[in-house]
């Protein structure tokens, strides 16, 4: 018998799971092409470009120098992780430790394969934006080019909403800091796709597949490898020949 602090808290696997696949499928079903192109040209400026795009704060510290600090995240978790592997203290997190690990690195891994194979224009390529590539919905095909697109889903915001394996990680221990965890996440994100988007590197739908593909990834990994259903504690009370069942 499971004591009650082996399980998790309760989760509602199917509502989470259906909210993010139906956004997913309105998504393919109604282009946000307009949107897209609505929210970019609040950045761009017709013969100067795309405002963000020079800009040292949003590539040298909001992207490279954030980037970096969320892969130093994840190598102290790969850190954490082959320690709990050792007679130490730290076996206690060898599941959620390994789940940080697992659910990050797929998260992160999972966006290049995509865009080499949906090979999706960044709009800084496109010719209404001053390149020279023609801008396709995601499922249509690509007219023929010499530089094929490398901009679907978003990558850096990855970095940003893979933390959301924090959150899970965090949820049934510490109920509190997964809050922050979760608020942190997809605020990092979000600020991630704002300035990428500032800078033409991305459509802001491309970003929002990422939030959709990092979340059921992070959740999927959740419900596998640390969720532990909630049960009501028993114990038998026999009196006489008659057995008794009392919660506790």
């Amino acid at each position: 018998m499971r004591s009650l602090n082996q399980t998790s808290r309760d989760f509602n696997f199917r509502l989470w799971f259906t909210l993010p696949l139906t956004v997913m499928a309105l998504l393919l079903v109604l282009d946000p092409t307009p949107v897209d192109v609505a929210i970019s040209n609040l950045f761009y400026e017709p013969g100067v470009g795309f405002i963000g795009r020079h800009s040292f704060f949003l590539e040298d510290i909001l992207h490279d120098r954030a980037k970096q600090a969320v892969i130093v995240i994840g190598v102290l978790a790969i850190v954490g992780f082959l320690i709990s592997l050792l007679p130490t203290r730290f076996r206690q997190y060898r599941r959620s430790l390994g789940y940080l690990v697992l659910a990050m690195a797929l998260c992160t891994s999972l966006v290049t394969p995509l865009k080499r194979l949906t090979n999706v224009q960044c709009p800084w390529s496109l010719q209404q934006y001053g390149g020279d590539q023609v801008h396709t919905p995601l499922l249509s095909a690509r007219p023929p080019s010499d530089k094929p697109g490398r901009c679907w889903p978003g990558g850096h915001a990855s970095s940003g909403f893979s933390l959301l394996a924090l959150f899970f990680m965090l949820r049934d221990r510490r109920p509190r800091a997964a809050r922050v965890a979760l608020i942190v996440a997809l605020s990092l994100g979000t600020i991630f796709s704002i300035g990428r988007t500032m800078q033409g590197a991305h459509f802001m739908s491309h970003n929002l597949w990422t939030l959709l593909f990092d979340w059921c990834i992070s959740l999927m990994c959740y419900r596998l490898i640390l969720y532990r259903q909630p049960v009501l504690a028993a114990r038998a009370v026999t009196v006489g020949e008659e057995v008794r069942h009392e919660p506790v």
